[in-house]
């Protein structure tokens, strides 16, 4: 435990220091105060956890049907697997090339992943953390398709010169016996069939594999006799087959939009060829050519027709028409438009065994954007409503925010108004993949992560135990007007894209006020309500801040230090002063400057709001003389003084929401007093105003600055909680970059606490305004605020991204907050649930103990002893770089500042003593999404979006990564196989059954022969099967280990037997030996 005295440290200040003289002032710590530190270096570890979302651009996919899991690769070497809701994992091949294609050992916890770097990899889901146990690495031959028939270790494996190899994937070696594919061709051929796009055994006769070439040639090969059984030619190039499971006639489909069936005994020519999307010609000539089909699946049923169910084909004049996948079933043909373009499809089906009728239930469709899983067992082919948070990139997220150990009642709250916004015509069956068990994690605590998103939406995500799923959605564009057309903008040619985007929000949990900023300078105000309303009339109140380097008329603060701001009438323009729900009628001529013109139209029609959060209030920023309003930087509200409070690199403004009230308007140099030694003059003058004609570039996505046309979208960005990270182009502007409600000692001769407003700017100063409220109650809505400055607090190096007040012992002391009410239930339920916390303590108490100010910027983090604001502790954290995101949380029932740098530093600071306690290199800033999206939160959590559809979250508590095991999902459970299908008497008798095939005795190295060692190197993977006895736990981890156990007495009675064998020839020869010696 960590203790340090106040006392001494004073002791080592400058006699310029306020609290160095002998005599302490009221408020300062005394000599024998003591503030005791628990956190330790030991407190802290950094590891990931879960990740959240749809995986980024998928490649492949595969099923379990018995363990009932989902697997999908990426372009990038991803693998993410699904279970049932909340059961998900996430993995990663070291290369990160992409996933060609995926395939389960079915019921045996096993994946093998086929990458383009020509590599194989046999995961084992068996344990919490998926771990490769072999790989296997091609030198010579580039693999372009491979299949691993049911029950069996032998995969086989397709080539782009059109051999076939097979891997034995118990050991991943590879077998001496090889399909070279001029043997499988006909000799006459003289040109090369082209890559092997499809392998498979014939579902009746393991011992036939059906090849198929790209070139349009298919062959059957007969694996005991090492020859070509059938040869099948078609014109058009292959890009599936599929079979009958009765083994009689397989399907192809064809670059032309055609459909193949062929009989397995006449490969003259197929029995039949159609194009389901082509027209037919009346003089029966052959259809006009179609778009590809690439993926056919054709499945079985007892009791009815086939299905066959297929991606593409779609006629060539169907330009523009979405991606779409057709169900033909019996003489029906459905199309089913998707959203985005099909990457793969699966059908799912009641039996794993291929010989067997299908019995097919669900489609799963893989989109580039996501997921949708069809019921075929109802009419119209309804989709199943997914479980999975798949949605967050619905529109691209723009901001986001974390908060754990919320009130209890609020998941239940945001739950019960959401669930009034689902969508209906879903499936009425349960999702289908339904695999693997919840995690035993003891972390109970709620967690809300909130995002904000390009559309202008917010959503609200329950993510308590690790999972994650949306409980609200939010639209903020349904306070404004739509443009109807092409040609009219929403805003008189003022905005480009994304008007309504979602810049940073500030939200209160105990009061569920949530206050949101936009990209289009617009602030709306949310409460929240069980109860629906129609608003008549949007409340709005335009205000005009502008920046005074030219000279601009504005009030100058006179006197001392501390000095009375001015009054909402003298600092407001003329149009404030007006009634503030008037839309300003500002000129718009193409002869003058715009003046007074918001970005967006407020809606005039009335407004019906539904349960959930309800618009309070619009605060609008209006062009300026031709200048358009600037960004909003910074953002606050304020429950219990009924605050909010908004910066931009103009100054800041202060508005009442109870009374609807500018009450503040200020310029960022009029915070500073006359006599301030920090204030600092402008480096550059004003830009050029820009013509009333010129567009204000408002992408969510893009900087104000210009950027090559070349640069990604999520390559620049704008700081949700400060405007200091645009330190990589700052601009000249002193911005206002963070807020911060308390209540403290305004100045140094203060002994009493009042209610205050610490304000942070880009460069470096903290001022403070101590804040005057009238008394609660009626007088409340009728009295005015009011405000003074008391100067600067503190400076440091870089924009200040984060404050907050400790009281002496070293706890946080949050901003007061007022409990929620409903505002539209009635009066007597008001007065009942209204429990005003007092704004500020009674004013008899005096002598209140010392406060700590904490204070962290770009550069810097201080710690300011109240009401004496002498700097008692600071430390640079970083010198060549800056830190991007900053926070003051809770972790192991202490508090310290969390930082992450944009070196990819992820580091913790202590308090109030700012000891290092944490700094790891974890993730180097590679792109502005994960500096838009970077958040701490308390209790070790944090989070950031990966890629611009998934969220990853992380954690730095040694606690939550001591438990992580137990709170991780299992994938794999024991399940029993399903009973083969009953071969029936009359096929057992004359042979009629599914014809087995002993693939030891024919791909084995005493038939086959070693394979050459230059064609694959073998690389044994950090999960090896010691790694999977410690991994595995509970009853997977005892049949793992049986299984294991098995394998090893097995191998050693392998061993024996050859020893023995040895012997036994070594006495042989001996024996002979003597013979002859003897004779």
């Amino acid at each position: 435990m960590k203790k340090f005295n106040i006392r001494k440290v004073l002791d080592g200040l400058t006699a310029a220091s306020s609290s160095s003289s002998a005599t302490a002032q009221p408020g300062t710590p005394r000599e024998n105060d003591v503030v005791l530190e628990t956190l330790q270096s030991e407190h802290f570890q950094l590891c990931k956890t879960v990740r959240h979302g749809f995986p980024y651009q998928p490649s492949s996919m595969a099923f379990d049907p018995v363990q009932k899991i989902l697997a999908i690769g990426t372009q990038t070497g991803a693998l993410r697997l699904f279970g049932r809701a909340g059961v998900e994992c996430y993995c990663q091949h070291e290369s990160g090339a992409a996933v060609i294609q995926l395939q389960f050992l079915i019921n045996e916890g096993a994946l093998v992943s086929a990458l383009t770097d020509d590599s194989i990899h046999l995961w084992n889901l068996r344990q919490k953390i998926p771990a490769i146990l072999h790989s296997l690495k091609f030198n010579r031959e580039r693999i372009t398709y491979c299949h691993l028939p049911f029950q069996s270790k032998w995969l086989y494996i397709g080539s782009e010169r059109g051999n076939i190899h097979i891997v034995n994937v118990e050991s991943f070696t590879l077998s001496g016996y090889v399909i070279m594919w001029n043997k499988a061709i006909e000799l006459s051929t003289k040109t090369h069939p082209g890559p092997v796009v499809h392998i498979s055994d014939n579902p009746m006769d393991e011992g036939k594999l059906l090849i198929g070439f790209e070139c349009g040639v298919v062959v059957l090969w007969d694996l005991k006799c090492k020859k070509a059984d059938y040869r099948y030619n078609y014109d058009e190039a292959i890009h599936s087959v599929a079979w009958h499971h009765e083994g009689k006639q397989f399907v192809c489909s064809h670059s032309d939009g055609t459909l193949t069936t062929w009989n397995v005994r006449v490969p003259a020519k197929p029995a039949h060829i159609i194009t389901p999307h082509g027209k037919q010609p009346k003089d029966g000539k052959k259809p006009e050519p179609c778009k590809p089909i690439l993926k056919v699946e054709y499945k079985t049923t007892r009791a009815g027709d086939p299905f066959m169910v297929l991606s593409g084909g779609l006629s060539y004049d169907t330009v523009g028409r979405r991606a779409c996948l057709t169900v033909v079933h019996g003489k029906s043909t459905t199309v089913l438009e998707m959203d985005y373009p099909i990457v793969d499809f699966l059908t799912l089906c009641e039996t794993p065994y291929p010989n067997d009728f299908q019995e097919p239930y669900a489609v799963v469709v893989l989109l580039e954007k996501d997921l949708v899983v069809i019921d075929l067992g109802q009419t119209g082919y309804p989709i199943f409503e997914s479980p999975y948070p798949l949605s967050i990139h619905e529109s691209p997220v723009t901001c986001c925010e974390y908060f754990a150990d919320c009130p209890s009642e609020l998941i239940p709250a945001l739950y019960s108004v959401g669930s009034r916004q689902k969508r209906q015509g879903f499936s009425k069956k349960e999702w289908p993949i339904s695999g693997g068990n919840w995690g035993q994690g003891t972390q109970s605590y709620p967690e809300i992560i909130i995002t904000g998103h390009a559309d202008g939406s917010i959503k609200f995500w329950d993510a308590s135990a690790l999972m994650l799923q949306v409980l609200y959605k939010l639209k903020t564009a349904k306070v404004f007007e739509r443009a109807r057309g092409k040609e009219e903008k929403p805003t008189a040619d003022i905005v480009d894209e994304d008007p309504f985007a979602i810049q940073t929000l500030s939200w209160c949990p105990e009061s569920r006020m949530l206050c949101v900023a936009g990209v289009s300078a617009h602030v709306i105000v949310y409460r929240f309500s069980k109860q629906d309303i129609t608003t008549e009339v949007v409340e709005l109140l335009e205000v005009r801040m502008q920046c005074d380097f030219n000279g601009v008329d504005s009030p100058v603060l006179g006197g001392e230090q501390t000095s009375a701001l001015p009054t909402p009438a003298a600092s407001c323009s003329p149009q404030e002063s007006e009634s503030p729900f008037q839309p300003s009628t500002g000129s718009n001529s193409s002869d003058g400057p715009r003046d007074n013109i918001p970005c967006l139209q407020v809606r005039s029609s009335p407004l019906k709001q539904s349960p959930g959060y309800q618009v309070e209030l619009v605060i609008q920023l209006v062009w300026v003389s031709g200048e358009p309003p600037q960004q909003i930087t910074s953002l606050a509200v304020n429950s219990s003084y009924g605050l909010v409070v908004f910066g931009n690199c103009n100054g800041l403004a202060v508005v009442d929401y109870l009374q609807k009230t500018l009450l503040l308007n200020l310029g960022t140099s009029e915070l500073y007093s006359p006599s301030d030694p920090c204030q600092r003059q402008p480096r550059s003058p004003r830009k050029p105003r820009q013509p009333s004609g010129a567009k204000m570039s408002r992408k969510i996505s893009s900087s104000s600055e210009q950027k090559p046309e070349s640069d990604a979208k999520d390559n620049a960005f704008t700081r949700s909680r400060s405007s200091s990270v645009t330190s990589i182009d700052r601009e000249s502007r002193e911005a206002i970059s963070s807020f911060y409600f308390c209540e403290s000692f305004p100045r140094k001769s203060d002994s009493l606490l009042s209610p205050c407003l610490l304000v942070g700017t880009s460069q470096g100063s903290v001022m403070m305004l101590a804040l005057s409220l009238p008394p609660g109650g009626d007088q409340r809505l009728q009295q005015p605020l009011s405000f003074a400055s008391c100067g600067t607090l503190v400076r440091l190096k870089g924009g200040i991204l984060t404050m907050g007040l400790l009281d002496a012992t070293g706890i946080l002391l949050p901003p007061s907050y007022e409990q929620w009410y409903d505002p539209n239930a009635s009066d007597e339920e008001k007065e009942k649930s209204r429990r005003r916390r007092p704004p500020s303590p009674p004013s008899s108490q005096e002598g209140q103990e010392a406060q700590f100010a904490v204070v962290c910027s770009e550069k810097q983090a201080k710690v300011v002893a109240m009401p004496s604001q002498t700097c008692i502790h600071k430390h640079n954290i970083t010198e060549t770089s800056f830190v991007l995101r900053a926070d003051v949380v809770q972790v192991a029932g202490a508090y310290c500042i969390t930082c992450f740098c944009a070196n990819g530093h992820i580091m913790t600071l202590s308090l109030p003593s700012l000891r290092p306690l944490l700094d790891v290199n974890y993730l180097p800033l590679t792109d502005m999404r994960i500096a838009r999206t970077f958040c701490f939160s308390n209790l070790g959590q944090a989070l950031y979006l990966t890629s611009p559809t998934e969220i990853q979250r992380i954690t730095y508590s040694q606690e939550t990564c001591d438990n992580l095991q137990e709170m991780l999902s299992e994938l794999f459970t024991p399940v029993e196989t399903p009973e083969a299908p009953n071969r029936g008497f009359f096929k057992g008798l004359f042979g009629g059954g599914a014809q087995s095939l002993d693939r030891e005795d024919l791909f084995g190295e005493t038939t086959a022969g070693k394979a050459s060692r230059s064609l694959a190197q073998h690389i044994p993977g950090p999960g090896s099967m010691e790694g999977m006895k410690g991994a595995a736990s509970g009853v997977v981890g005892d049949l793992a280990r049986a299984r294991i156990a098995l394998d090893e007495r097995g191998q050693k009675l392998g061993e024996l037997e050859e020893r023995t064998a040895a012997m036994m020839a070594s006495a042989e020869s001996f024996s002979k030996h003597a013979h002859d010696v003897r004779v």
